[in-house]
């Protein structure tokens, strides 16, 4: 249904709106980028990192932009104009009133933390999929369940950016869902791209080393992790059956309450157990907690353990998934779902995109992809490796660090591997403009830092696709190589080309006898 520019306009705060020039009629919906632009939509320019959207409005006004909103006084536009305070906080809050606000009319379920966020979401999901009759979508890193198929949603890892988040979400509505899983990066959440969504329940996995490059901090970091918090007390509460019909809830027509679901075995997300919320539910293995696994038995198959009186097991190996899933059953439970539910739900979780996933070519050793691209998402999937080492065996991990990111991270990244692994192969993690040999230097040194010996114990090879065939050409029977860092991710880039790249058929490839050369750094 159409909507004027000043009816958009009224989901600002009046002190936010600094000028207008005069209303326009909307059809089409509210982009960041001026190549989106429909016709009689409406084009938010925006300064970013590194582009200032204002010197594309003549391009926006071309593809038949009906109204422009902007930071900047302008004149002697063709069409209306409107000054805001700031565009980044408008633009989420204008492209939900376009649709809506369609977050006001879902149960939504924020999912942020440093590693971990895809998994428990993944989880989460599964379990309310099942409680709620097939009527919970999904937004993550990796891809969005709207309601009857899944759309990618890039190449690499990030939230999508506000317009599309409002989409995504009003697509569930339309497609009839109740309920949403909204995996928050630390960027996203930064930028943003979040603002306008109405959450209900805020999960973290952990806060730990990661993107300081970006925040600047640790402490800005932990606080753009908070604001999804900060969130459940700025978010409209929301009431009626429709969002609890499917469940066993405690509630079913009174105010869906504001839940906290918090870590406590985690020293970075303790931090957050101070903001306010309706319902706090802590988890963990370590500390008391509400939701407290007991009895934990990890193995190659995946985990069982108790909560409480409650049995459950786990397809997914490690200890990390543990807490991954104790953040799903605190949630879901919080909200509602039963025993049988939570327990379907997190069994029928056997495997997340390049997450500790098992690649099997019938060779003699195991392999595997992760994601893990943090010094503690790597030292916990190096735990989990060596749990399904065979007698004698050696656990041999490849991996790199990204250019113009955090710098910090490469040595950590390699002490661990140093420390925990039987053998490094250090490669290429989508070095950027950045010197991929000074970045190696970098983790090289860290790895003699822990001991280890260049050609022995640790090695460098730029090319990923050797690297990967190189670590299968040195695995026994019984080892396990482990490629880490890049996951589901589908490119890598080198200077500013982003060149089609997937561990997972590096991995394949290599176990059939050959790298796979898709990245400018392999040998023709």
């Amino acid at each position: 249904m159409p909507k004027t520019l000043f009816e958009l306009l009224e989901a600002l705060p009046d002190a936010d709106v600094i000028a207008t020039t005069a209303d326009a009629l909307i059809h089409a919906p509210v982009v960041e980028s001026a190549d989106e632009v429909q016709p009689y939509g409406v084009f938010v320019a925006r300064k970013g990192r590194t582009v200032d959207g204002h010197q594309f409005i003549a391009k926006a006004i071309e593809r038949g932009a009906a109204a422009i909103i902007g930071e900047q006084p302008i004149d002697g536009l063709s069409v209306p104009y409107a000054q805001v305070r700031s565009s980044r906080a408008a633009l989420g809050l204008l492209a939900a009133a376009f649709y809506d606000f369609p977050s006001r009319q879902l149960v939504v379920i924020g999912v942020t933390g440093t590693d971990g966020k895809t998994t428990t979401s993944t989880m989460i999901h599964s379990i309310l999929k099942l409680a709620t009759g097939g009527t919970t979508g999904y937004i993550s890193t990796i891809a969005a369940d709207i309601g009857g198929h899944e759309l990618d949603t890039g190449f690499h890892v990030t939230t999508p950016n506000a317009p599309d988040v409002q989409r995504y979400l009003a697509q569930m509505v339309e497609n009839g869902l109740t309920h949403c899983v909204l995996e928050m990066t630390s960027h996203g959440l930064a930028e943003g791209r979040l603002i306008g969504v109405d959450i209900d329940a805020a999960v973290v996995t952990n806060i730990t080393h990661e993107h300081l490059d970006y925040h600047g901090s640790w402490d800005a970091y932990r606080d753009a992790k908070a604001t999804m918090f900060h969130m459940l007390s700025t978010s409209q509460r929301k009431s009626g059956v429709r969002v609890h019909r499917a469940l066993e809830a405690r509630v079913t027509e009174q105010t869906v309450p504001k839940i906290a679901v918090i870590n406590v075995d985690d020293k970075g997300a303790r931090t957050l157990l101070d903001i306010p919320a309706d319902a706090r539910v802590t988890y963990g293995i370590e500390n008391e907690a509400d939701c407290r696994a007991e009895n934990v038995v990890l193995g190659p198959g995946g985990a069982e353990f108790e909560v409480g009186a409650a049995k459950f097991k786990l397809p997914l190996f490690g200890a990390f998934n543990v807490y991954n899933a104790l953040a799903a059953i605190g949630v879901t439970r919080a909200l509602g779902a039963n025993y049988q539910s939570i327990y379907d739900g997190l069994a029928a979780v056997t495997a997340v995109s390049g997450r500790m996933q098992l690649i099997d070519e019938g060779q003699p050793f195991t392999a595997m992809v992760d994601f893990a691209h943090t010094p503690n998402a790597l030292e916990k999937a190096l735990q989990a490796g060596r749990t399904v080492i065979g007698e004698n065996g050696r656990l041999i991990v490849v991996f790199g660090s990204a250019g113009l990111r955090d710098v910090q991270k490469r040595r950590m990244m390699a002490e661990t591997a140093a420390r925990m692994a039987d053998i490094t192969v250090l490669t290429a993690e989508d070095p950027r403009t950045e010197s991929l040999d000074a970045i190696l230097d970098m983790m090289a040194d860290g790895c003699r830092s822990q001991g280890g010996v260049e050609g022995e114990t640790f090695f460098r090879v730029p090319d990923r696709g050797e690297a990967i065939y190189r670590a299968c050409q040195m695995a026994r029977p019984g080892d396990i190589v482990m490629a880490c860092g890049k996951g589901h991710e589908q490119s890598m880039c080198f200077g500013t080309i982003e060149y089609p790249w997937d561990d997972r058929d590096a991995l394949r490839a290599a176990l059939r006898g050959e790298p796979l050369k898709t990245l400018p750094t392999a040998r023709t």
